[in-house]
């Protein structure tokens, strides 16, 4: 199930898909001043779906910059969610958004994504 948490943010390149084993925030093109809001919205819509059970995701794989208005959004979800026992985890930052989290001494507050297993062994 997609939820959109409103047109401006879907037009903004951000939107929530509420999955069986996670919820999962896309997130395309830049988040900064102007398009951090929509992000922030859209990681609150996110934590209404999610649980300690099914943790939440952001999808970075389309996301080509963040500055401290995005990683702002981020750390104000992660505090609401640590609050409810939900994780956070971010999947596949480019090396901007690896670069800010770690110049900004948060890379250790978002795990990486990793994939549930199929069951077959490797």
């Amino acid at each position: 199930m997609t939820v959109n948490p409103s047109d401006s943010a879907r037009e903004s390149g951000v939107s929530v898909d509420v999955l069986d084993e996670a919820v999962a925030v896309r997130v395309i093109g830049e988040m900064d001043l102007t398009t951090g809001p929509h992000l922030s919205r859209a990681l609150a819509e996110a934590l209404r779906h999610a649980s300690p059970t099914r943790p939440l995701v952001v999808d970075c794989s389309r996301l080509t910059f963040c500055d401290s208005a995005g990683l702002n959004a981020l750390l104000i979800a992660r505090q609401t969610a640590q609050k409810a026992g939900i994780d956070i985890r971010l999947d596949s930052p480019n090396h901007q958004i690896q670069r800010l989290l770690d110049i900004t001494g948060t890379v250790s507050l978002f795990p990486l994504h990793a994939p549930p297993s199929n069951g077959t062994p490797t």
